[in-house]
């Protein structure tokens, strides 16, 4: 039996019969004493309403705990006796602390039984209760996605249904064979297109106009306008099949679709009506430097690519390690760029005109790459040049590290988290196959053995994120049992 040190400190002159009061409580097979002037200090509490109740009044008594013995005057508590350990310390230090190996949002729900407030939690474990919190968050929203992939519920009406079945055409590739080579020929256009573009600079490929000048070649004309098409068409049918118009807009990798597609529309439109508003020359450079902007197409790849999506969520999340990167070569261009300047000044053929312009030559120098068309020419200028290079590395260095284990903690999470919501899915099946059990035993009869067996192998911390996607597949089991009826 674990039995609660009675403090010394208390004032025996001031006693009430409550505060010399003990009770025996078992948690979860774990026997504990507790005394009632510990208790009394937070009244609010399940234990404190359990000391203060006449042990005669067994409707109470039986509201508070889940059973009761009168001979040995033990209460009974079906409760984690690891986590009431570290609520039990409210009582004596006025704060809780969790241990390590315990699920912080089922010690929430311990909390809420023992009616002890969230406040008395240590700053450390809110901040880990915070990230759980998150965790689940994301989990729930992947179960509802996946969920939303089932299509098990009948849409509304006709549009409805058409509206999503195009959305998973062309959103989904893992939800069916055509949806997977619509993807594998969106993924091929991209390379094409991208390949064309680069192609068509190759002067032995150009072809030369009635005036002179070097054009692409039709052919190559041909595959772009085909591209685009495909491109065009992509776009439009996944915007009408959107659900979200608004979010659709403001989406970056549909702003970046967008950017692949217009340049053309935009060159077209210049070629053909733009010489009758400007001059022709003008028109020309506006077409060149809309086709530079065909390179945002080659970013498309990464809708097709899980990998690209986690650097860049990973990238996201190293926003201050990039920044320290740049303040340390910011700090170091500078400084070395305005020594350099200094140093040289001595030599009849610096080439260190000006401090703005040796900035160029920190900046090659420092990220290691040395063109060598601006370089130290005096001893003191060249050992400035060998401890910006020395300091550039170790800038260089020191951020990286961060960065990399963010995107190796970020694509490890994403792994899980997945797992985790496959997880789900298969207890939410699990758990409406037993109802169903349950209906079909309650029909012949057999019900309370079914029952008790059930209800003692469910745990009562329930995740509340997931109870809306675990209603969402009953929903979906009872709309498709009675269309199979």
């Amino acid at each position: 039996m674990w039995t609660i040190p009675k403090p010394r400190y208390k004032n025996c002159n001031s006693l009430d019969t409550r505060d010399e009061a003990e009770i025996a409580v078992n948690i979860g097979g774990v026997k504990l004493v507790l005394y009632g002037d510990v208790l009394n200090r937070y009244p609010e509490s399940r234990l404190a309403e359990l000391i203060n109740c006449s042990t005669l009044n067994y409707d109470i008594i039986y509201s508070l705990c889940d059973d009761y013995d009168p001979g040995k005057r033990e209460f009974y508590f079906d409760r984690d006796p690891d986590a009431f350990r570290c609520i039990i310390d409210v009582y004596y230090f006025g704060e809780i602390h969790i241990k390590r190996g315990i699920c912080p949002i089922c010690f929430i729900k311990e909390m809420e039984f023992w009616k002890i407030d969230q406040s008395y939690l240590d700053e450390c474990c809110k901040s880990d209760l915070t990230e759980k919190e998150e965790e689940l968050a994301e989990i729930a929203n992947k179960v509802k996605l996946i969920l939303d992939d089932l299509d098990v519920v009948p849409s509304v009406n006709r549009s409805a249904r058409y509206q999503k079945f195009l959305w998973k055409l062309m959103e989904k590739p893992e939800s069916s064979l055509p949806a997977r080579i619509i993807a594998i020929a969106s993924f091929l256009f991209v390379l094409v297109s991208s390949l064309v573009m680069c192609v068509g600079t190759i002067p032995e490929v150009q072809m030369e106009d009635d005036e002179g000048d070097l054009v692409e070649h039709p052919t190559l004309e041909a595959i772009e306008t085909a591209c685009i098409g495909w491109f065009t068409i992509e776009y439009l049918l996944r915007f009408m099949s959107s659900p979200n118009k608004l979010h659709f807009f403001l989406s970056f990798m549909n702003i970046i679709d967008f950017m692949a597609i217009m340049p053309f529309y935009v060159v077209l439109t210049l070629t053909y009506l733009g010489t009758a508003m400007m001059d022709l020359a003008k028109v020309q450079q506006a077409v060149q430097a809309l086709r530079i902007m065909r390179i945002a197409r080659i970013f498309k790849l990464a809708r097709h690519s899980s990998g690209l999506q986690t650097l860049t969520y990973a990238l996201k999340r190293s926003f201050k390690e990039l920044g320290l990167l740049l303040m340390y070569m910011g700090i170091g261009i500078f400084v070395f760029s305005a020594l350099g300047y200094t140093l040289e000044q001595s030599h009849p053929e610096t080439l260190f005109s000006s401090i703005p312009q040796s900035f160029w030559w920190a900046i090659i120098t420092m990220t290691t790459v040395g063109y060598g068309d601006i370089y130290p020419k005096t001893t003191l200028g060249k050992c400035n040049a060998a401890i910006s290079f020395l300091c550039g590395v170790i800038a260089i260095a020191l951020p990286i590290h961060p960065i990399i284990n963010n995107f190796v903690i970020f694509y490890n999470k994403q792994r899980l988290l997945e797992t985790a919501a496959k997880h789900e899915l298969e207890l939410m099946e699990l758990q409406s196959s037993e109802d169903s059990m349950v209906k079909a035993t309650r029909k012949s009869g057999a019900l309370g053995a079914l029952e008790s067996s059930m209800r003692t192998s469910r745990s009562d911390n329930s995740i509340p994120l997931i109870e809306e996607s675990t209603r969402t597949l009953k929903s979906k089991k009872y709309c498709s049992e009675t269309e199979s009826f």
